[in-house]
């Protein structure tokens, strides 16, 4: 029988004995191309992703960041191009393994403990045990049984991290889920997200901050116009952008 994972974020274990379980990485996506009307938002992107790294997807507004996150999950499908999971198409299969975290939380009209109940149902029995250690690992457990819709945004961020964190997915995407929180909720999401990624869980994570950039990315996959323009490891892409238009974009310059 297979086992799961106890750890907090950590990718759920998986059965090689079953074809659908095998690993969802790497991510290898040819010539996707997402159009609306004659309109490319991402155009011809080729990116392969592995496991071992924190992904940060960064780029001017417009660029296409979210649009491609959400082709990755499934969520859109692209006008033309290839996306493989370890192989695999998307499929529901696929999709159950992964988890989102959106800039704008979207949360039960239910308390904070019920909101975390609700997402490990889906998964089988509900651990009070399991719960109260996703509560407390985002620093909630002391709001359990308040309402989740009042708590300040900075908590209620931190509540939809510990949703997706209870999926125990093996791949998490965050679309810019810290914009706009303060300081201590920046914190405490960054350590969360550090945490998943060192228990297995593989990271790609859309932020416009830099200085977020520079302390979470292993690599930087760099968009532009809806174009791929780099993908590099972190440290190289600071240190030596290449191109007019990232150069731009690290210095705070207006780019249209």
């Amino acid at each position: 029988m297979l086992e799961r994972s106890l750890s907090i974020g950590g990718a759920a274990a998986v059965d090689n004995t079953n074809p659908s379980a095998q690993p969802l990485l790497p991510l290898r996506v040819e010539g996707v191309t997402l159009k609306i009307g004659e309109k490319r938002l991402v155009d011809s992107i080729d990116l392969t992703l592995s496991s071992h790294t924190l992904t940060v997807v960064m780029g001017p507004n417009g660029a296409g960041k979210s649009l491609l996150l959400r082709l990755l999950h499934g969520l859109l499908q692209p006008t033309s191009g290839d996306i493989r999971w370890g192989g695999a198409p998307m499929s529901d299969a696929v999709r159950r393994r992964q988890a989102m975290v959106f800039q704008r939380p979207v949360l039960l009209r239910r308390s904070v403990a019920a909101n975390i109940d609700f997402v490990l149902g889906l998964r089988g029995p509900v651990v009070r045990d399991r719960r109260d250690a996703l509560l407390d690992h985002v620093g909630l457990l002391a709001y359990a049984r308040q309402p989740a819709r009042i708590l300040s945004g900075g908590e209620q961020q931190r509540l939809a991290l510990a949703r997706a964190l209870a999926l125990e997915p093996e791949v998490m995407f965050l679309d810019e889920p810290t914009a706009s929180l303060d300081p201590a909720s920046v914190y405490k999401i960054e350590e969360n997200v550090r945490d998943a990624h060192r228990n297995g869980t593989k990271i790609i994570f859309v932020t416009h901050d830099l200085g977020q950039a520079r302390r979470l990315a292993d690599e930087i996959v760099f968009l532009h116009r809806g174009r791929l323009q780099r993908q590099s490891p972190a440290k190289s892409f600071f240190a030596n952008p290449v191109s007019e238009v990232a150069q731009a974009y690290l210095e705070g310059r207006i780019i249209i």
